[in-house]
């Protein structure tokens, strides 16, 4: 499953990286040391993105889309003719850097996220797991007992070194106009696919264990929990200035067994991070989230995601008011006329509350999306001031 995924041409011009201090780190299995976010000599403003996620007051929404590079860009899909292996393409440092810069190259949006995969700091703690075209993620040995727990070790950064690299990177080319996005997975999804043993529709083993296996279940929860830390923490010191946590199966819990087997564990990464990175903005995503919205935002992330089932004044009377709010127009809306995006933006840009808001779709773009229909949401997006969606 590809969270996320962005564009082109990495040729590394030089470039001082702003605000935030950070270095390669070092290839170990031992966490990396962290570097603390400095404020740049000559006070340089951190991006549009950045700003909006912390709270502080921006004359508009800044905009990016979760799948915002992927298979609807035609730049893209030559590449993957060219490169026609997933892994190769999301764990090689320049192929990374020239899909996570192909939407930055097209429609300058205000956050360029890391091409990569949830699941790609797993070889990182010894799992290893397989992408097929037509079947999604295999995991080789689903994970059923505490023995198998046991068997995982703390995050080998050599492992995903590529992922440092083309952050680092990424920093560099963006050049403190927009903001480089990281994200991770949760523990209850990446416990999904490894329990399951691949995607599923059902849930039912992993929902299964959460009665009659619940030590292992919470043996693996804590195992991901603290590796995933690690890794949010190798993310910002490589260049990351957002992170995003996609709890993108969380919606598939009850709320009350959410309040058990997700928002903990979630919980224990963001605190971890908060704690040496205060001022990196962290945001929180759960696809059919809808029943958890006010759950979500007492997690300690700075912006909660809304997908496109809830209405974005709904969603922003229920998040605590010092969370911001990101999302949430209806991808499919970009098939339709110039005419009807602006109306879909302008409307949730009203209810967005006129601050404290990430304009984003409630979900990643759609395969076969026309271009000009991306092109014209993220135009909008620059000219649309607060002032001017107030005064329409």
């Amino acid at each position: 499953m590809n969270a996320t995924s962005f564009t082109q041409t990495g040729q590394g011009r030089s470039a001082v990286l702003r605000r935030e201090a950070f270095k390669p780190v070092a290839m170990s299995r031992q966490p990396a040391v962290v570097v603390k976010a400095q404020p740049s000599a000559g006070g340089v403003q951190d991006p549009l993105m950045v700003r909006a996620a912390r709270g502080e007051k921006v004359e508009r929404a800044p905009c990016w889309m979760m799948r915002q590079a992927g298979r609807y860009q035609k730049t893209y899909r030559e590449l993957a003719k060219k490169h026609p292996s997933f892994r190769e393409r999301s764990e090689t440092t320049e192929l990374i850097v020239e899909i996570s810069l192909q939407p930055w190259n097209s429609f300058k949006p205000d956050g360029v996220i890391l091409f990569s995969d949830i699941l790609t700091p797993l070889p990182g703690i010894g799992v290893n797991f397989d992408i097929d075209d037509n079947k999604g993620p295999i995991i080789d040995t689903p994970i059923r007992s505490v023995e198998q727990v046991k068997q995982l070790h703390d995050m080998d950064f050599s492992k995903v070194d590529f992922v440092g690299r083309a952050l680092t990177q990424l920093r560099s080319e963006v050049n403190n106009q927009a903001a480089v996005l990281g994200f991770i997975g949760s523990p209850w999804t990446l416990a999904t696919y490894l329990i399951e043993g691949g995607s599923t529709s059902l849930y039912k083993t992993i929902k299964t264990m959460c009665f009659s296996a619940p030590e292992v279940l919470d043996a693996l929860l804590s195992k991901l929990a603290d590796a995933m830390a690690q890794y949010v923490k190798y993310q910002i010191k490589s260049g990351a200035q957002c992170v995003q946590i996609f709890d993108s199966w969380g919606g598939q819990l009850p709320p009350r067994e959410w309040d058990k087997w997700s928002g903990p564990y979630l919980k224990r990464i963001i605190a971890s991070v908060k704690a040496e990175y205060p001022n990196v903005p962290l945001t929180l995503y759960a696809n059919g989230s809808g029943g958890l919205l006010e759950r979500l935002s007492t997690c300690g992330a700075d912006v909660v995601g809304v997908d496109w089932t809830t209405d974005m004044a709904d969603a922003r009377r229920r998040i605590a008011p010092n969370v911001s709010v990101q999302g949430n127009v209806d991808p499919a809306i970009l098939f339709a006329s110039q005419g009807a995006i602006e109306e879909a933006v302008r409307d949730c840009l009203r209810k967005g509350g006129g601050q404290r808001h990430i304009l984003n779709l409630g979900h990643g773009v759609l395969v076969g999306t026309p271009e000009e229909g991306v092109a014209h949401m993220f135009d909008l997006s620059k000219k649309l001031t607060y002032a001017d969606v107030a005064q329409h």
